[in-house]
């Protein structure tokens, strides 16, 4: 099986693959350019037709353009907005719509399928400015789908105000937060969902807390889980925890190695987890809670 089938995401009028790819991993100079369009193109050869960069992101939204504009058709792009270009304010409604221009530019298309505000803060979304500069590019054609990335406060808002047709948040063994009122409100309002850090940041894979890095707040979540689960079947029980929990339509893993985004696609269509095994996640997860909230 290739990318399996394709979900509606939302009422949005697209479909996207379950297992989305996450480009942030070729921002940076550590694949040759010529590396980064195998892997791109061995992407979408392998069924994968979301993938999701960001302004953010370095090299990404350049480098997807040079790789992939030819291929325009064959998937669903997903980018992010909202900051980051010389002689534009942040979070105004100039620098949105520059920021939309420029990925055009980057990315070689005349339209973008899905654009974020990156944690766009509360009181700015409330504001109402840098709302209307998106929805004026989605009204010249250039943006499809208005979303909103981000979670917790900002997040509940914008599943809420009616302004947006997606949300990309954080859902996986270790993040949890979304999956009692926030996907069933998404759901409701019919709202397409990318889950970013599906598989927790692999914290798993340290022994010892992981000081410093990325993943050491879910590692410390993780541990107070007390999981009793086979180590080596880790991967593929949080890919298919977030993969299917209801509500998500897609879910966004990164990697600069193609043999790897093979293996999550083989984990993720073994299917669904067994009901029980689910309750059991999603019971450690609530007995254990410290309050702990999606990570930005």
């Amino acid at each position: 099986m290739n990318g399996g089938s394709l979900r509606e995401f939302g009422a949005t009028g697209l479909q996207v693959s379950a297992l989305g790819f996450g480009a942030g991993h070729i921002g940076g100079n550590e694949l040759t350019e010529s590396e980064v369009g195998t892997l791109l193109n061995g992407v979408l050869d392998l069924g994968i037709n979301l993938i999701d960069t960001a302004r953010g992101y370095g090299l990404s939204e350049q480098r997807i353009g040079r790789h992939l504009h030819q291929r325009r058709h064959e998937f669903v792009l997903s980018t992010k907005i909202g900051y980051g270009i010389e002689g534009y304010d942040d979070w105004t409604s100039p620098i949105i719509t520059a920021g939309i221009d420029a990925a055009l530019r980057q990315m070689q298309t005349d339209y973008l399928d899905i654009v974020h505000f990156h944690s766009c803060p509360l009181e700015t979304l409330r504001a109402g400015e840098v709302i209307e500069a998106l929805d004026r590019a989605v009204q010249a054609g250039k943006v499809r789908v208005a979303a909103y990335s981000g979670d917790n406060a900002p997040l509940e808002w914008a599943v809420q105000a009616g302004h947006f047709g997606a949300i990309e948040c954080s859902v996986n063994l270790a993040d949890q937060r979304v999956i009692g009122q926030i996907l069933p409100q998404a759901q409701q309002h019919q709202l397409g969902v990318i889950a970013k850090r599906p598989v927790a940041n692999v914290a798993w894979r340290f022994e010892q807390r992981p000081v410093g890095d990325y993943a050491e707040v879910y590692w410390e979540r993780l541990q107070a889980m007390q999981l009793d689960l086979d180590p080596e079947q880790l991967l593929g029980i949080a890919l298919r925890f977030t993969a299917y929990t209801p509500g998500v339509h897609s879910c966004i893993v990164g990697s600069r190695k193609l043999a790897h985004m093979q293996h999550n696609l083989d984990l993720l269509n073994q299917g669904p987890l067994e009901p029980q095994l689910y309750h059991y996640l999603t019971s450690q997860f609530q007995a254990h809670d410290r309050g702990w909230v999606g990570q930005i």
